[in-house]
């Protein structure tokens, strides 16, 4: 059932330019579009009147509707609107079920975790969610830990996670192909059924095709050798995509290819539309996306390129549910556009790869690309220049390369032998885990909010934070204690539907103000 406004639309036309502006907070409503005698464009919210005629009616538009509308039934969801899987459990269980009993989706931050932690949260979720709302849990591609992405996967199948999010992978791996297909099945009608929906975030076209695509049948058939996949499965596999949904992700914080979503979400499109046509695809594949969406006017362009829902991230980690210590949260209610870098991702750091970082108030990012030169030009921590070494053990580190990696080989004892042996046997891969050792910690540093460790502290963010400051300014949602997740995604919506209001009266000929495209958040239940 929707919730209509309490509030009363104006009883008489509102002529341009400031009455429009407030009438079109009234976008629950029908809207008629009239003339009057001289010739004046406004708006009516009652009956036709003698001294006007109606050019055309606008009918109520819901926050519900902005997205596909088959996606949200497929999915149960109230809203178009997905709350992103940030890592290291800062989408907590807690952010989790307040965007469900909301009405949208959260999926748990479970890259960076261990097995224990993922598992305990998908227990935790597995109790309190249940079935009363739909949730998920991300699966974030982890090259230099495959056996853990492995069994996390194993995880997600054998508890019935019933969405999942794929993240960070470049390529199909025998893991996130067995989320996809294990337990796929036809009812009596013949009809197959997916026991799960995989969304898979993307952010180029290539990997796009690869997800789009069924897959492979040389890794179907390795899956049926290891017993991850039954022959039935597998031959069902073959003509079905990896992933039902996929979130196209722009520039944005954390793991990012800083893309432009209007190019991109257009491009990517036309490869779901190219492949569904050639393998006869009887199911919608619905897109959103994702990065750079921290007002409601990005939300609403991203709507008018054909997003089935959206998903924010950076906003949500400034939120009361979020993992994140209060004072990294300060500093993201301080960040600007410009107070975004790149730095080197701990997941990925033998490979180059970078993530988007809060650089305002923080050193993380030049200590990190401190340590990848070193790391590019050097093979072994014996090999460091004296200064260099003594640099990044007192300024960085802040202590010795011995300490850190006695600590490193007590850790991976826990989490990967493999890895431990690894390093022991290679002197570069040791110099890896020991520099990747304080990547991994600055994360956690901002998490438990270490007061020693704030030069370092690694908060994932995207210029979507900067843009969500300066539209909260002076609003309630400047307050850092009223930033909950559903009063963030329902203002987000909200605003996204007042701008397309506006832009559908432009579209009639209506001179709507530029003031009409600037709807500032209010408290909403």
């Amino acid at each position: 059932m929707h919730t209509h406004s309490t509030a009363q639309p104006p009883s008489q036309p509102a002529f341009l330019p400031a009455d429009l502006v407030e009438a079109l907070k009234y976008v629950r409503e029908p809207m008629h579009v009239v003339r009057d005698s001289a010739g004046r464009l406004g708006v009516n919210f009652g009956g036709q009147t003698q001294s006007m005629s109606t050019v055309t009616t606008l009918p109520p538009m819901f926050p519900e509707w902005l997205g596909d509308r088959a996606f949200c039934e497929q999915t149960g969801l109230r809203f178009p609107y997905v709350v992103g899987e940030m890592a290291n459990g800062i989408a907590t269980i807690e952010m989790v079920i307040a965007a469900g009993e909301a009405g949208m989706l959260g999926f748990f931050g479970a890259a960076g975790l261990s097995y224990d932690r993922v598992e305990a949260a998908v227990t935790t979720l597995s109790q309190r969610a249940g079935d009363r709302f739909p949730w998920g849990v991300n699966l974030i591609h982890s090259p230099n830990e495959p056996s853990l992405e492995e069994r996390v996967a194993a995880l997600l199948i054998d508890r019935k996670v019933p969405l999942i999010s794929a993240s960070a992978f470049m390529g199909l791996t025998p893991a996130v192909v067995r989320v996809a297909y294990a337990g796929i099945h036809t009812d009596a009608r013949g009809q197959v059924v997916r026991p799960r929906t995989l969304f898979a975030k993307i952010s180029r076209p290539e990997v796009a095709r690869r997800f789009l695509s069924p897959a492979p049948s040389d890794l179907l058939q390795q899956l049926v050798t290891r017993g991850w996949l039954t022959a039935a499965e597998a031959e069902l596999a073959k003509h079905l995509p990896v992933a039902e949904a996929l979130t196209i992700e722009a520039d944005s914080g954390g793991h990012t290819d800083n893309q432009t979503l209007t190019a991109q979400f257009p491009s990517i499109i036309s490869v779901r539309d190219e492949l569904a046509e050639k393998f006869g695809y009887t199911r919608p594949i619905h897109c959103g996306a994702a990065g750079g969406l921290g007002t409601p006017s990005a939300i609403a362009a991203a709507f008018s390129l054909g997003a089935a829902f959206v998903t924010t991230g950076s906003v949500n980690q400034a939120a009361v549910e979020a993992g994140l210590s209060e004072a990294g949260k300060v500093l993201l209610a301080k960040a600007d556009l410009a107070d975004v870098t790149m730095a080197p991702a701990s997941d990925m750091f033998e490979l180059g790869v970078d993530v988007q970082v809060l650089r305002r108030g923080t050193m993380f990012a030049a200590r990190a690309k401190r340590l990848y030169e070193a790391y590019k030009a050097y093979d072994a921590i014996e090999d460091l220049p004296p200064k260099l070494k003594a640099r990044i053990e007192k300024d960085t580190l802040r202590a010795s390369c011995e300490e850190i990696w006695a600590e490193c080989e007590r850790f991976w004892a826990v989490r990967d032998a493999d890895e431990l042996a690894r390093g022991q046997r290679d002197p570069k891969h040791r110099m890896a885990l020991i520099f990747r050792w304080y990547l991994g910690k600055a994360s956690r540093w901002a998490i438990e909010g270490d007061p020693s460790r704030v030069a370092d502290y690694q908060i994932w963010c995207g210029p979507a934070m900067g843009a969500f400051n300066r539209w909260t300014q002076g609003s309630f949602l400047a307050d850092p204690k009223e930033r909950t997740v559903a009063q963030i995604g329902r203002n987000l919506l909200e605003g996204a539907a007042v701008i397309t209001r506006a832009q559908q009266l432009r579209a009639m000929g209506v001179a709507v103000p530029a003031a009409a495209f600037d709807s500032r958040p209010r408290p909403l239940r």
